[in-house]
């Protein structure tokens, strides 16, 4: 059974030109800065690249803890977060919660940072 509660990043940030290119709109501001405040942490980073990583770009919630050197909970929070934004999705498997990496996710984000 696979569940996810992950929102879908902001049209926005997936279709709009590069920020060099054209200037954000207020709007577009907001849910760029919403995504960029997601990853600015030093944790969530860590766990998006554990994931990303991981065979399939999938873990078990039970293989993240331990690295990230943190309690179960404040990593349960961690990935919730990243799953709020859209970069990560949740499945359940018995008595674990699997994370896996959104395709495309990163690369949307990537595409609007881009000078070119």
């Amino acid at each position: 059974m696979s569940t996810s509660t992950a929102l879908p990043l902001n049209e926005a940030s997936a279709c709009c030109a590069p920020l060099t290119r054209q200037p954000l709109d207020a709007e577009q501001a907001v849910d760029l800065a919403r995504l960029l405040k997601a990853i600015a942490d030093p944790a969530r980073l860590r766990l998006l690249s554990i994931v990303a990583a991981s065979e399939g770009q999938e873990a078990c919630v039970c293989d993240l803890t331990e690295p990230i050197g943190l309690s179960q909970p404040t990593v349960s929070h961690h990935l919730k977060v990243l799953m709020d934004a859209g970069f990560l999705s949740r499945s359940k498997r018995g008595t674990w919660h699997y994370y896996a990496l959104v395709p495309g996710a990163l690369d949307s984000l990537a595409t609007v940072l881009v000078t070119a």
